[in-house]
């Protein structure tokens, strides 16, 4: 039988020391190569990619649905309060998420299906409601009475409060945000309180200019037969008039002075005065004169940057 010649022990001398400058060099000329490959190997996972560190957003301190019930024809108004509300989100630093939901009833005319249907594929911010166009027939409480099924999951829910609003508001959302994080969480009714030389919330109902009411008052809504039965009549009052019936909006909050009518010349009533730096909300803004001055006072555009673009402003 045929034998291998065993190594000679010089043989392996030399490979022993070639082996061993190899690692020698390697770590004292590539140190860091070797310490970033064993952390990667260490630290990388199926579910944990290592370029995969997204930023940790900070739960927000509550979460407002912001319905500004509108007409589906309101094509210009609905593009500037979205103006008006992303600028808002992006200037400041909202401790609070708020969404801007436009709401109408069922589309009745063909150009509206498809100018509509843009308006959604762009922007995701519409709800249309199973009913007939109205104001004072029961589109407020079609409006709540949707939102259980539309944002409701198992107990849980998207939202803390709820607002309703004219498309003639503006509301400052840094201004609405610190006065609801005073509120409480339930049985929450909060508003410009009517009549206009009340202030007294516990007395009538709140303006219909906007208004909010905390979650659970909400699914109550959608449950009760009191507000499901009476539906027709001015849609402020009746909200105020489901409440007192039910026993419910115990907590109840007015925001007079620091929401009301744009300024006008001759006053016709109180619920018109002159801007005031704690606006929350000013209603009324039936043309863009009426948005212009009041976005200036608020000095909405000192944002602008300088631009070769621009001109003149």
């Amino acid at each position: 039988m045929l034998r291998s010649p065993k190594p000679r022990p010089a043989t392996l001398t030399l490979l022993f020391l070639g082996l061993s400058l190899f690692a020698f060099l390697y770590l004292v000329i590539y140190p860091n190569d070797f310490r970033l490959q064993s952390f990667i190997a260490v630290c990388r996972s199926p579910s944990s990619p290592v370029d995969a560190l997204d930023p940790i957003t900070p739960e927000p301190d509550f979460r407002l649905l912001l319905g500004i019930l509108t007409l589906p024809d309101h094509y210009e108004r609905r593009h500037l309060l979205r103006l008006v509300y992303s600028l808002q989100q992006r200037q400041h630093d909202l401790t609070a998420q708020v969404d801007v939901r436009f709401v109408f009833c069922r589309l009745t005319k063909e150009e509206q299906r498809v100018l509509v249907a843009l308006e959604i594929m762009r922007y995701a911010d519409i709800i249309i409601l199973n009913c007939t166009e109205n104001m004072n027939q029961g589109k407020t409480y079609a409006y709540y009475a949707s939102l259980p099924s539309l944002f409701g999951v198992d107990g849980e829910t998207r939202y803390d409060f709820v607002a309703k609003a004219d498309d003639d508001i503006y509301f400052r959302l840094p201004k609405l945000i610190e006065s609801l994080n005073k509120m409480p969480r339930e049985d929450l009714y909060y508003g410009f309180v009517i009549p206009c030389t009340s202030m007294d919330p516990f007395r009538d109902y709140m303006s219909g200019m906007g208004y909010v009411v905390s979650w659970d008052l909400v699914e109550w809504i959608a449950a009760s037969e009191i507000a499901r039965n009476n539906t027709e009549g001015p849609e402020d009052m009746m909200t105020g008039k489901w409440l007192h019936w039910g026993g419910k909006g115990k907590n109840r909050y007015n925001t007079k002075y620091a929401m009301y009518d744009y300024p006008i010349p001759v006053p016709i009533d109180e619920c018109s005065h002159d801007f005031s730096p704690e606006t929350i909300a000013v209603h009324r803004l039936k043309d863009n004169m009426k948005w212009a001055r009041t976005l200036q006072y608020l000095n909405v555009t000192d944002g602008l940057k300088p631009s070769k673009l621009i001109y003149h402003i």
